[in-house]
C-alpha cells in the first residue's frame, strides 16, 4: 500500500475530528499530522498527500501574515517535494449560511497544489447537498469531498468511507 500522509488545518473543531475519520478509514500506512508540524521528511515520504481545510475567507488566504497555516505552508514550501504527488482535498463547510461560497477555499487549496506541480483526485459529486455557488465544483462535481458538520453530520461517516475507498482505486 502507498503511504498516506493525511494533514489538516485548523487544529480543533470539526476539521480535525474529520481528519481522524479520514485517517481511520485509511488505516494502515497512513499518518496523520496537523498542518503546523509537517516536515520535509513527511512530504518526501509520502506518496499521496489528503489535505483537509475548513472554509477560509478570502481576507485571511491574502493575509500573509495572519494566521492562516495553508498560506504560510505554500509559502515555504519546496516544491519539488511534492511535484507529480497525487493529492485528495476534503473540506468543510456550511451549505446553510454560506450557500452563495460553500466550500470555497477548496478551490484554492487545489489551486495552490497544482501550481505545485501535484496532480488532484478525488473529485466528490455536488448531488446531496444543497448550496447555490461554491467555487470548488468543477464540471458538476466538487475538486474533492465535502463534508457539513452543521447540516449533514448523518452523511459524515458514509461520505467519508466512500470516498477513501474511491481515492484507494485512484491511486
Amino acid at each position: 500500500m502507498k503511504k498516506i500522509l493525511v494533514t489538516y488545518w485548523p487544529q480543533g473543531g470539526n476539521v480535525e475530528t474529520c481528519a481522524h475519520k479520514v485517517k481511520s478509514a485509511f488505516g494502515g500506512d497512513s499518518v496523520l499530522k496537523p498542518l503546523e508540524n509537517i516536515t520535509n521528511d513527511d512530504l518526501q515520504q509520502a506518496d499521496v498527500i489528503v489535505a483537509g481545510c475548513s472554509t477560509v475567507g478570502a481576507e485571511t488566504w491574502r493575509d500573509t501574515m495572519g494566521n492562516n497555516q495553508w498560506n504560510k505552508f505554500f509559502a515555504n514550501l519546496d516544491k519539488k517535494l511534492i511535484f507529480n504527488k497525487k493529492v485528495a482535498i476534503f473540506g468543510l463547510g456550511d451549505q446553510v449560511l454560506y450557500a452563495d461560497h460553500f466550500v470555497d477555499f477548496m478551490a484554492q487549496l487545489k489551486e495552490e497544489f497544482q501550481k505545485s506541480g501535484a496532480h488532484i483526485i478525488g473529485k466528490w459529486p455536488v448531488k446531496g447537498y444543497n448550496f447555490k455557488e461554491s467555487e470548488a465544483v468543477e464540471g458538476g462535481y466538487f475538486v474533492g469531498l465535502v463534508l457539513d458538520e452543521d447540516w449533514q453530520t448523518e452523511f459524515t461517516d458514509t461520505r467519508i468511507k466512500e470516498w477513501v475507498n474511491q481515492i484507494l482505486s485512484e491511486i
